[in-house]
């Protein structure tokens, strides 16, 4: 019998964290991004999800919450996690030989709160 969370309960974090990656992965590849890496790790900071759209490199942090009582997924991600998300994307550029002055590039969150799924794109800047 399904129960109203879907679920997540009976799995750990990071299943829960590569099941919802998957589901923004595949609504953002319908709407025309290509995708290029998942769950990069880097000294201090994680990339959950690199796409491309058209010329631009697309950072996107995904994130879940069950329900909105204590705010929506999208507010989980504060400064702290920006600052992460920027050096883990500079490093990630540096790393495909790009030079992180030249190259075209954005940060997106993909928050799903219960039901509701959000993208919001160019959330902040480095």
């Amino acid at each position: 019998m399904p129960t109203r969370n879907s679920g997540t309960r009976s799995l750990n974090k990071r299943q829960i964290g590569t099941r919802f990656e998957i589901i923004a992965r595949d609504f953002l590849q319908h709407h025309g991004l290509i995708f290029i890496d998942q769950n990069c790790y880097f000294k201090g900071g994680e990339i959950d999800l690199i796409m491309q759209d058209g010329l631009c490199w697309v950072f996107v942090e995904v994130r879940f919450r069950r329900n909105s009582h204590f705010g929506s997924a999208a507010a989980t991600v504060n400064s702290s996690k920006q600052q992460r998300l920027i050096t883990s994307a500079m490093l990630w550029l540096q790393r495909q030989g790009l030079n992180p002055e030249t190259e075209e590039y954005r940060f997106d969150i993909f928050a799903i709160t219960g039901q509701e799924k959000q993208w919001i794109t160019h959330v902040f800047g480095a």
